[in-house]
């Protein structure tokens, strides 16, 4: 089924490790000489009525390579328009995509992954034939469903016995990282609101809700679309002053752009600058008066990308500038740059070294599309030195389905879930080891994400929690904002596991990812204290949010994880 690119948000293309892309041939170096042997896996992730994004994975069958160059024909005039993780050229119907400075590397039977957008017009076959380093593959060229990582059978976990003894997870709250602001998705930015049962099943706190702390929302250039959203961010402000509210505006009125247009990019008209912090002041007054304090707003929602709907284009020194002579301007909130891309730090660098700009804002963002494990998810030094916590605001990812089956209303899904932990979860502990203080996922009411959309050709239940939300509700129910993350030591025994650990409201909160199919039975926790009591939830293929049984001795707690899980463990001191 085809699926218009805005659902589909497969657009890492314009990062600062993105590929170069040109027309006609270019002179290459001579690449490393070795026996080549390859497997290709060609994916059109998503397909439009004039275009089309494809994943590229390129195995290597033969001797270990420190460059590598794969090409391959297209059949039907397709034209590659941008790519990813990879140098490509195209001339005529012949492409060539050559490693980028950080994936050249491949030992025999080494993977490494690419991808890029295209037009098309007509079919769009898949390529019949690759080359790495110009020799045919012998491995099969292939389109394939994605392969699920195999899961055991559901089984119960042991309970565990308490002990006394060797710890296997130390917390040390003398080790003190990031204060967490959050974890959040976004309404509709172009379709329809909320429900009111919807926002109390994303935001409220119960036994069937997801704990959501943050709620994106977009910023319209047209002042008579601001009220559609009112009622579900007042309903979500309902519960309580920790829940933020973040505003992202795509683009100003066409009037006030280069190039007189709401899409393709065009930059904001420097005659236009006070006119555009009137425009977002204006919002965040106009929320205000409706009750709904708007916590943060951003300048501009993915500076660096210019499609074809709503956006703008902004370099570091523009976006500087404005909000150094325009920020205050824009009051009862706390402002917002860079919201890149790919999280590039050229967007929001300028702004942070120049005082008045950094004093006019609360908050540095980026969104992680191609950098989810990249060098982007990282610590960002000067925004940590002067006081201005990170925020990932915007992610997606959801290739399980291969070309559209209706796997998402399935709780036991395996490709589902598998994406879940394997690809989704490992992005929100990365963030936080990163100290990130906050991640925001992408629509929060999908096929693909936290609650169902009804759409019959995905198999979801419109408002209906689906897995990936019980996955992210043991992040998001349990890790409130003002907790602090803290250090966390594990044992040979705990090695397979990623752990993060919190600290407030007199409790250290734990969550654990357990990627692989071997449970850890017994684990033993020790706190910096005495445990009052202990409580843990799991949520896996087979379980959504589930409680486990612990076990609790002076200061050690003792649990069992699951294999292919993911867990919270609340300790209350």
């Amino acid at each position: 089924m085809q699926r218009s690119p805005r659902w589909r948000r497969i657009w890492p293309a314009v990062l600062a490790a993105a590929a170069l892309i040109t027309a006609g041939t270019v002179a290459e170096a001579p690449l490393a000489s070795a026996a080549a042997a390859c497997r290709v896996d060609y994916v059109v992730a998503s397909q439009w009525s004039n275009g089309f994004s494809a994943n590229v994975t390129v195995t290597n069958l033969g001797d270990a390579v420190s460059s590598w160059r794969l090409t391959w024909t297209f059949a039907a005039g397709q034209t590659v328009t941008q790519a990813w993780s990879t140098t490509l050229t195209q001339s005529g119907s012949a492409v060539s995509a050559s490693n980028a400075s950080y994936n050249g590397s491949l030992g025999t039977g080494a993977s490494t992954q690419f991808g890029f957008n295209g037009s098309a017009t007509g079919s769009n076959p898949v390529p019949t034939s690759f080359a790495l380093n110009g020799t045919t593959c012998n491995g099969p060229v292939s389109t394939p469903t994605p392969t699920p990582t195999p899961t055991p059978t559901a089984t119960p976990s042991p309970t565990p016995t308490a002990t006394t003894g060797p710890a296997d997870i130390t917390v040390n709250t003398g080790r003190k990282f990031q204060t967490i602001d959050g974890f959040g998705a976004a309404v509709s930015i172009w379709g329809g609101a909320w429900s009111t049962t919807d926002t109390q099943t994303l935001v409220g706190m119960g036994d069937n809700q997801l704990g959501l702390s943050i709620v994106r929302t977009g910023i319209s250039p047209v002042s008579s679309e601001w009220g559609t959203q009112v009622s579900a961010l007042k309903t979500a402000k309902s519960y309580g002053s920790e829940v933020k509210i973040l505003a992202s505006p795509w683009t100003a009125p066409a009037a006030w752009k280069s190039n007189n247009s709401r899409i393709n990019g065009g930059t904001l008209l420097t005659s236009h600058y006070g006119d555009y912090a009137n425009h977002l002041n204006s919002y965040v007054q106009y929320m205000r008066n409706q009750g709904v304090t708007i916590d943060v707003t951003s300048i501009q929602n993915e500076p660096d990308w210019h499609p074809a709907y709503d956006a703008m284009a902004w370099t570091g020194d523009t976006m500087r500038n404005f909000v150094r002579d325009h920020g205050s301007k824009i009051t009862n909130t706390k402002l917002m740059v860079a919201e890149s891309l790919g999280t590039n730090r050229a967007y929001s660098d300028p702004t942070l070294n120049d005082a008045t700009a950094r004093n006019n804002i609360g908050y540095v963002g980026g969104h992680i599309y191609g950098q989810e494990n990249g060098p982007n998810l990282s610590a960002y030094p000067l925004a940590a030195q002067y006081g201005k916590n990170q925020w990932m605001t915007e992610w997606n990812f959801h290739e399980a389905d291969g070309s559209g089956s209706n796997i998402w209303g399935d709780p036991s899904n395996l490709a589902a879930w598998n994406e879940t932990l394997d690809k989704i979860m490992p992005s929100v502990n990365r963030t936080m080891e990163s100290n990130w203080s906050a991640y925001i996922w992408w629509y929060g009411k999908r096929y693909y994400s936290f609650i169902g959309d009804g759409e019959s050709a995905f198999g979801t239940t419109g408002g209906a929690v689906l897995k990936r939300g019980w996955a992210f509700s043991q992040y998001s129910k349990y890790v409130r904002p003002g907790y602090q993350r803290i250090g966390v030591t594990e044992s040979s025994k705990a090695s397979p596991l990623d752990v993060t650990a919190y600290q407030g409201d007199g409790k250290i909160t734990l969550v654990i990812l357990n990627r692989t199919n071997n449970a850890v039975n017994g684990a033993v926790i020790q706190a910096p204290e005495g445990v009052t009591s202990a409580l843990q939830t799991m949520t896996s293929r087979y379980s959504s949010r589930a409680g486990q049984t612990t076990s609790v001795n002076g200061s050690q707690v003792t649990v069992s994880v699951p294999a292919r899980s993911i867990s919270t463990v609340v300790i209350t001191l």
